[in-house]
């Protein structure tokens, strides 16, 4: 007896067949190969019911489906009927198209719910595609039924409202056409950032939202009561990105910062997203480098993915595909100069200020980079410049409509140097110790940037207000919705 595939059953005297572990796999992959038929089955089920099988609008607009028969969802963009017949503009997240219901090939009851539907009212369509150029999108579905799933109240937004009436209603507004079409060219925005900083063999790295210390001064900080002791909204991740890097060499994030100013231009937030990096053996050469790298794939991305809704905004595209590489640089010195060539009223020693950065960016068809800035009006961390002290090695990448978009600088090394810059901004350097180790222990020379992502996508989708280009702005005036 073959005593691997049965055993003596001393209690009932009977031979109990033991299966060996080929047949055990075998009997699996029959019940997976039967659930799986199954599942099939009921999916065939599902779609002859009409739960499956919807097609995106997009599709029906590129031509994918003319002349058959599609299922689609959405929301009533837009309505009108004339006597009996009624045109429903229905619009999902790809896009909008007209569908068209004739009394006569309807219930009386079920095409007047239709015909009496309000904006916004979510339903279901089945019907056939046409082109049609007299249709919004050059195609029409013919409706052959409709499921109505929820009859909206009276939408609150209808056309030339307030651009307050539309911050109050910020919730509702996010359905129309054009915050669609920013909310779409900023996920490509968000993408292309990961996309370009990993390539480059960069790693993502988070620090804390909550943090004790001031990265950029103490007047713009968001206090927070954290149980016995007073902490702040980060500001930005560099101080903790500069411990990090000795570990995990080059680095990035994208992530919320905060600043209380009470500046009320159209370019600020007082909560925003900061793509921010940090490298190993980084001059100033590099971060200027890896700045109009990012700039670039970033605009690249955007034209190749969203063309269409930059067209809708009103884009220059022709002016973002003439963009390459070199983009000019100039020393803060030179861009003084240059602005009072042009009859601005500029102090040596000021930073720029909204009208000088838009009047320095008209000088150039690019972005342009400034750098070496007085070392009075930059932070403590950036480091001097050997060939002239006065100077820090940073700069600010300024683009056309917005003004700044980038400011790095190359990180100072020097515990004592800081500890002076420290004292001399009104900050107490005891509540950096730990940030003044990372100078003690082996530092090397390093530098990173800055990048408001809200910045960009204003630039890209030529906003008026920055605030557009922020699902839910915050602002010195505003928190809500």
């Amino acid at each position: 007896m073959d005593m691997s595939k049965t055993r003596l059953n001393n209690v009932n005297s009977k031979v109990v067949k033991v299966p060996l572990a080929s047949e055990i796999l075998l009997s699996l992959d029959l019940n997976r190969a039967s659930s799986e038929k199954m599942n099939e089955e009921e999916k065939a089920v599902k779609r002859s019911l009409g739960n499956e099988g919807f097609v995106p609008i997009k599709e029906i607009l590129e031509g994918k489906h003319t002349d058959v028969e599609v299922n689609i969802r959405g929301w009533i963009h837009r309505t009108r009927d004339i006597g009996n017949m009624a045109f429903l503009n229905v619009r999902d997240p790809s896009g909008v198209v007209q569908a068209t219901f004739v009394k006569d090939e309807f219930d009386e009851d079920k095409f007047k719910a239709i015909k009496d539907l309000l904006v916004e009212s979510s339903l279901k369509v089945k019907g056939k595609v046409k082109e049609d150029e007299r249709a919004p999108g050059g195609y029409e579905i013919a409706a052959a039924d409709a499921e109505i799933v929820h009859a909206s109240e009276d939408f609150p937004i209808h056309k030339d409202q307030s651009v307050e009436h539309l911050l109050d209603n910020r919730h509702l507004w996010m359905r129309s056409t054009e915050m669609r079409d920013i909310l779409n060219v900023r996920s490509t925005v968000f993408g292309a950032i990961h996309d370009y900083f990993r390539t480059e063999g960069y790693k993502e790295f988070q620090s804390p939202i909550l943090t004790p210390l001031a990265c950029e001064g103490g007047a713009t900080l968001f206090p927070v009561d954290y149980f016995d002791e007073e902490v702040y909204l980060t500001q930005s991740w560099q101080l903790y990105a500069e411990a990090a890097i000795f570990g995990l060499g080059d680095i990035y994030t994208i992530a919320p910062s905060f600043r209380a100013e009470k500046s009320r231009t159209p370019r600020h937030l007082t909560e925003y997203w900061h793509a921010e990096v940090e490298g190993l053996w980084h001059e100033l050469d590099d971060i200027i480098a890896l700045g109009e790298g990012l700039v670039l794939h970033v605009v690249d991305k955007v034209l190749e993915q969203n063309e269409e809704e930059l067209e809708r905004l009103d884009v220059d595209l022709d002016y973002l595909k003439r963009l390459e590489a070199p983009f000019p640089i100039i020393t803060y010195d030179e861009a003084v100069s240059k602005l009072k060539k042009e009859g601005m009223n500029v102090e040596y020693g000021e930073d720029f200020g909204v009208p000088e950065e838009k009047k320095l960016t008209s000088l150039f068809e690019k972005p342009v980079f400034v750098t070496h800035y007085p070392k009075e009006i930059k932070a403590f961390y950036m480091k001097r410049d050997e060939k002239d002290d006065s100077k820090v090695l940073g700069y600010d990448l300024m683009v056309p409509h917005v003004g700044e978009l980038i400011g790095g600088s190359v990180r100072e090394t020097d515990v004592d140097s800081m500890i002076r810059r420290l004292k001399e901004g009104g900050e107490d350097p005891s509540i950096y110790e730990w940030f003044l180790d990372t100078r003690r222990y082996g530092s090397v020379p390093h530098a990173g940037y800055g990048l408001g992502v809200e910045r960009v996508i204003m630039w890209l989708c030529n906003l008026d207000h920055i605030r557009d280009a922020i699902p839910f702005p915050s602002t010195p005036n505003r928190c809500r919705p």
